[in-house]
């Protein structure tokens, strides 16, 4: 498998430190509030790549954080009059309800910020014993100048940092460098507080990375993932720290996914043009939401609009009917087998799963991987139009649609329909029985009766088939 590393732009061959597995880190939520689509687009797409690497018999040990301290904690929950952790355990809640939806596997580690303040004081305290920090009347900063690498990961120089670049840069006029960021901020009137060799105060946002990636994966990870907003200055300073801490290569591969945007600007809750992934859930569903972020390729943006979110309605839908309509085939059996068409069908799902993982191998490339799924999905429907096919073959391609759709995280085996009620199974049984009577101007009006009610019924070799609508 190949992936685009970021810090040397370029794809590399991905190679664990450890043979047969590998350790990722992904950059987790901040936990103020319900997160939006663009917050959710990094979560499913690294579980994607634990998933392939997972079905690729690697051993992943996995770790998200949860950033449960930082100014935006903090105001919201002075604002709603409670406390900083009962905020945190509230919307950690909240975030697992939507994550658990979009099928997006719990980490193996989902550390806080506030349950790593040792290490964080710690991995302080050798930066200061090591000469790269200093102190200012609001905490204890970072000096980027003493970093001789900084700048590597985004290509930036240290005369050309943009204090614009990121809503987290800190604006302080004695700064050192424009680039200097804080490490531990002092103690302010009700705000919570942990005690330190610099006094009461609280960790920087970048720090908590740092120090929650080393306790839980040790000196050098293999990959670190996130948006590509983290790339600077949070994953530059991460580098920074870590780098200078331990004297060892933090990361081996660097992995970051493009924006979601709405209309050509980024998502995001400071812009105010964001939509939640549980509104958008009670609408589309969350399975809807999944599979169209995958139908991009993860380092491109994806523009958010109506009829991608439709076109995703109906392509996945196409895929939980296909296995619908297998399962329908096999409930009702056929006397004559076209042996040459299933043995076609059986090397059709071997060149599907090829097609699938030179996909995934080539740096995640979800789109085409759903390409190889959806030719197979048409192959069963154009040859079981014609033919009734062994149920060795049929069985071998539900089989693979359902592990490939798994790899992806999606559930193939979910039932595209509710129960059909009886009074309409009753009125196929009519339609049935009036073009077993010649009576198609009957047949032909309970067809449009079942359409205006919302079903669509199919003439099969097996029978009749009815089936809800897709109403998006």
């Amino acid at each position: 498998m190949r992936v685009y590393n970021d810090l040397s732009r370029t794809k590399e061959e991905l190679v664990p430190q450890k043979e047969n597995h590998f350790t990722i880190y992904v950059c987790g939520p901040t936990v103020y509030d319900l997160f939006h689509l663009g917050n959710a687009r990094p979560f499913i797409i690294y579980d994607t790549l634990r998933r392939y690497l997972l079905y690729k018999n690697y051993k992943v040990t996995y770790v998200q954080n949860f950033t449960d301290i930082d100014d935006k904690m903090i105001n919201r929950a002075q604002s709603r009059e409670i406390s900083v952790k009962e905020l945190a355990d509230e919307m950690i809640a909240e975030y697992y309800h939507d994550a658990d939806n979009l099928n997006v596997m719990r980490a193996d580690h989902h550390p806080r910020a506030t349950e790593t303040i040792p290490e964080i004081i710690e991995m302080i305290s050798t930066l200061e014993e090591k000469g790269y920090t200093y102190n200012l009347n609001d905490g204890i900063y970072y000096d980027t100048s003493k970093f001789e690498d900084y700048g590597k990961l985004s290509k930036r120089d240290l005369d050309d940092q943009e204090a614009g670049a990121s809503e987290r840069v800190d604006l302080l006029d004695d700064k050192r460098n424009l680039s200097d960021f804080v490490l531990w901020k002092f103690k302010k009137e009700g705000e919570p507080a942990w005690n330190s060799p610099w006094g009461e105060g609280r960790p920087g946002w970048h720090i908590e990375c740092s120090a929650m990636s080393k306790k839980f994966l040790g000196e050098t990870l293999d990959i670190h993932a996130g948006g590509m907003d983290l790339m600077f200055p949070h994953h530059e300073n991460e580098i920074a720290q870590s780098e200078a801490a331990n004297e060892k290569p933090f990361v081996n591969y660097w992995m970051h996914n493009g924006f979601i945007n709405v209309d050509n600007v980024k998502m995001a809750k400071s812009g105010g043009n964001f939509f939640l992934v549980r509104e958008l859930a009670s609408e589309y569903g969350y399975d809807v939401l999944r599979f169209f972020i995958l139908q991009a390729h993860y380092r491109m943006p994806l523009n958010f609009e109506e009829e991608p979110l439709m076109a995703a309605t109906h392509g996945w839908q196409r895929v939980l009917r296909s296995v619908d309509h297998i399962d329908f085939l096999l409930a009702n059996e056929t006397a004559q087998i076209a042996e040459t068409e299933s043995e076609a069908l059986i090397d059709y799902v071997e060149k599907t799963k090829q097609e699938f993982e030179r996909a995934m191998d080539d740096d995640l490339n979800t789109p085409d991987a759903f390409a190889a799924i959806f030719n197979l999905v048409r192959q069963v429907n154009t040859l079981t139009a014609d033919y009734s096919l062994s149920n060795e073959s049929l069985k071998k391609a539900r089989a693979y649609i359902i592990e490939l759709c798994a790899v992806l995280g999606l559930d193939a085996e979910k039932r595209v329909d509710t129960e059909i009620p009886q009074e309409i199974l009753d009125k196929v049984k009519l339609r049935d029985d009036a073009k077993a009577e010649r009576d198609f101007a009957t047949a032909d009006s309970i067809r449009d009766e079942l359409h205006a009610l919302g079903y669509k019924i199919e003439d099969t070799p097996q029978g009749p088939k009815v089936s809800r609508e897709v109403e998006k």
